[in-house]
């Protein structure tokens, strides 16, 4: 038997769970989205949009636990190497696009629940309400809302600019960021 040390192999991908974590937060996200938009078609204290309020509510919540338990598996987990090697400024930028992304999902489901909680309202979560972050107070709920909402918008930009990149990385640079994080491309 060789006692020779070897190296462990580098992955090429990210690991099977943060892919998957990736994209359902991905589908998440759309739901988040369509959720709030598609009450819109329906008139105020109606019953289906209440319940798309409600579901928007507890979809954002979800993308949050989605973010935690991807940031505990990430920080755990090597990050596939980019080949062939971006420069130092896209780096830089793929940095802080990814910071913008993690502080938006972990931010706009507390903002969320700040809301309610300030509207007095219950926090719904999949049959469960959710305790008050804040006591009642209806001017407050409606100042976080006015952040929640123009983050919300900003956050379709963010998206975007997310995909385009990655998108540009794969067809124009031609480099693996993309495929690093696609289910089934080894």
């Amino acid at each position: 038997m060789s006692s020779i040390a070897t190296t462990p192999p580098t992955r090429e991908t990210y690991t099977p769970a943060l892919i998957a974590i990736h994209w359902l937060t991905v589908l998440l996200i759309a739901a988040v989205f369509a959720t709030i938009e598609l009450r819109e078609y329906f008139p105020k204290g109606s019953e289906t949009r209440d319940q798309l309020k409600a579901l928007h509510f507890m979809l954002g919540l979800t993308v949050w636990l989605f973010v935690l338990v991807r940031l505990v598996l990430r920080s755990r987990e090597h990050t596939p190497q980019i080949v062939p090697p971006p420069s130092a400024w896209q780096m830089a930028a793929a940095h802080v696009m990814h910071a913008l992304l993690y502080a938006v999902m972990i931010a706009m489901p507390v903002l969320g629940w700040l809301v309610l909680s300030g509207e007095g309202k219950p926090v719904p979560f999949f049959g469960l309400t959710l305790p008050p972050l804040i006591a009642e107070n209806k001017d407050l709920a409606h100042q976080i809302e006015d952040v929640h909402v123009f983050i919300g918008d900003a956050f379709y930009y963010l998206i975007g600019l997310h995909a385009l990149a990655a998108l540009a990385h794969h067809y124009l640079t031609k480099d693996n960021t993309l495929t690093r994080m696609l289910p089934y491309i080894r």
